[in-house]
């Protein structure tokens, strides 16, 4: 079965005062959104691997490469992440399989040289349903400054057979960040940084 886009969505956001108070350096949030005809609506699939294999390295690459581009180059991207949300014919399990493979999520990590997981929220709604990419830094996920959500949708999608599957990137952290990071908390705490839970 072989992938069909019906449109590809890009969007930036650029923040130049927030709380107040100009920012020293905007804040660019930058999403890119593929929206795709779902393979497996309105049935149930027991075996989601085939297309999943097949999809996604397809859209990683396509969504990878975009968001790269609007971002300026993969090197101007600090924080990073996903999402899928599929339509009222489809399950939540469509759109986590789109997402939640190394096949779709490594292409980004890499060309970004990432070292954290990408954060992630897959939902099912209509169309025009709000799309939320939640990101944290690329390479430390204690990072407060870089704990970002980007929002936006899509007036037209999903249809009730289709899946947007989306790249959400940031090139900084919020502009007057000053919560500090899970670090100095955990210290405070007397927990180690490499067991937080103390389990």
């Amino acid at each position: 079965m072989s992938l069909e886009i019906r449109k590809i969505v890009c969007f930036e956001e650029e923040t130049l005062v927030e709380g107040f108070k100009k920012a020293d350096k905007p804040l660019r949030m930058l999403g890119v959104a593929a929206v795709v005809k779902n393979p497996w609506a309105g049935q149930y699939v027991e075996d989601l691997k085939p297309v999943v294999r097949e999809y996604g390295p397809q859209l990683g690459k396509l969504l990878t490469d975009r968001i790269c581009d609007l971002a300026g180059g993969a090197d101007k991207i600090e924080a990073f992440g996903k999402a899928a949300v599929v339509g009222m014919n489809g399950e939540i399990e469509h759109a986590s399989a789109l997402i939640h493979t190394l096949h779709f999520g490594n292409l980004y990590r890499e060309a970004v040289q990432a070292k954290s997981f990408l954060s992630f929220t897959n939902t099912r709604g209509p169309a025009n349903a709000v799309i939320s990419v939640p990101m944290m830094d690329k390479n430390d996920g204690g990072r407060r400054s870089h704990y970002l959500t980007l929002q936006f949708n899509i007036c037209d999608a999903p249809a009730d057979n289709e899946i947007i599957v989306v790249l959400g990137a940031s090139t900084g952290g919020r502009p007057h960040h000053r919560i500090g990071d899970r670090y100095q908390e955990l210290k405070e705490l007397g927990h180690d940084v490499e067991n937080p839970a103390a389990v």
